[in-house]
């Protein structure tokens, strides 16, 4: 029998949030697909004061569900993937957080800020142009990346809950270093990015592990990588498309 890779789901659980719904439901399904075991647990912010908790873990997944109860415990998990060449996903909040970590500790914006959150500093994270809450849009990925080599194509439509992302002032900044923007909408808003120096580093506004239609979708689902022990989302389409 194969070895369960060890999958830290970092945030703050809660039954009603629809992403934390899906996302175990996502794991298993892919898990099963590509006959890889998982073990996954909720890691609550709070939890997460140094990188010793997450050890352990072959890959971490930063869930939406922001703000969090205790923001550093994200920014800790975001920084330990990051620095230690750890698999690492961020989804809605887990995207934003991600953002703001590169911003504070490689760009060495010391007063980069969520504008949900902080009332001073310099707002990375802002309120969106038009809110996307509980709707779906088409995003442009970016040829040749990870995100796209999983998908399979370079035109996807996902969904959404969120009100906030990466400010205009601050996006031009973020393509002059290694995390790269990989995904726009049809506006040209960032949607997802990459750490071109890491194994995989992927964070996306939109939220791939949402169910539809009332269950966990596999073209929504979340692939695992026996290869790896690599978190990635999937191909739209059949679950026959993941790849290890």
């Amino acid at each position: 029998m194969k070895t369960p890779l060890r999958l830290a789901l970092v945030g703050d659980y809660h039954p009603d949030i629809v992403a934390h719904q899906a996302i175990p439901l996502a794991i298993d399904d892919a898990a099963a697909v590509l006959e890889q075991p998982v073990k996954y647990d909720w890691l609550a912010t709070p939890s997460i004061a140094s990188g010793e908790a997450l050890a352990e873990y072959d890959a971490i997944w930063v869930v939406p569900g922001s703000p969090y109860r205790h923001p550093e415990g994200a920014f800790t998990a975001i920084r330990y993937a990051r620095e230690n060449s750890i698999p690492f996903l961020g989804t809605c909040g887990g995207f934003q957080h991600a953002v703001i970590e590169y911003a504070r500790n490689v760009l060495g914006w010391q007063d980069a800020g969520h504008a949900e959150t902080d009332s001073e500093g310099r707002m990375v994270i802002a309120p969106l142009s038009c809110s996307l809450v509980e709707t779906s849009a088409v995003v442009e990925l970016r040829a040749n990346t990870l995100i796209a080599r999983a998908y399979g194509r370079e035109s996807i439509e996902e969904g959404y809950h969120c009100r906030y992302g990466v400010s205009s002032a601050f996006a031009a900044e973020l393509e002059q270093g290694d995390l790269r923007v990989t995904g726009w909408d049809e506006e040209g808003e960032i949607r997802a990015v990459e750490l071109v120096t890491h194994p995989f580093f992927v964070a996306t506004l939109f939220q791939h592990e949402r169910p539809r239609a009332g269950r966990a979708s596999r073209a929504a689902g979340a692939g695992v990588s026996p290869r790896r022990g690599t978190i990635i989302p999937p191909a739209a389409g059949a679950a026959g498309h993941l790849q290890g």
